[in-house]
């Protein structure tokens, strides 16, 4: 636990300053959760899962290989704090998904994951970043569509 707890301390805010600059500069568009899901898609449209493939094994835009291990045999130094990608798409729906990334915190208050597109109530945000969600909609549309195809 005591882990988890710098973890937390440390992460968002590096989350946060790690993003590129002009990177997800779109304001948040509006969604509807319904139970442990967001269903709709954020864009209206599918993603596409190889971008959303580059985008979870990319350490300097989704983050996500500092945390879980997955199919990525490029990746090196995999992380271990959260549960594996393989199997995603079996264990949860695309909207399950969805809100995962979107939101973990709305299921989990302590989880150390990141909002990646939750802009309000945060804290430590550099200014230039506040407003503005780590993912863009497509980008989160387009990390769901990979982790959909993630069956086994």
């Amino acid at each position: 636990m005591r882990t988890a707890r710098l973890l937390a301390a440390i992460a968002t805010p590096a989350v946060i300053a790690a993003v590129p600059a002009g990177h997800a500069q779109e304001a948040p568009r509006p969604y509807v959760v319904v139970g442990d899901a967001i269903p709709a898609s954020l864009t209206g449209q599918s993603g596409d899962a190889a971008r959303g493939r580059a985008i979870v094994a990319d350490r300097q835009v989704g983050l996500c290989l500092l945390c879980h291990a997955g199919p990525f045999p490029e990746a090196r130094l995999p992380g271990n704090l959260a549960p594996p990608l393989d199997g995603a798409g079996a264990r949860w729906s695309a909207g399950q998904l969805r809100l995962r990334i979107v939101d973990a915190a709305r299921l989990n208050p302590d989880t150390i994951m990141p909002p990646y597109y939750r802009t309000t109530g945060l804290q430590r945000v550099a200014p230039s970043f506040a407003g503005k969600p780590i993912l863009s909609a497509a980008q989160i549309e387009d990390v769901v569509a990979f982790l959909a195809t993630l069956k086994h």
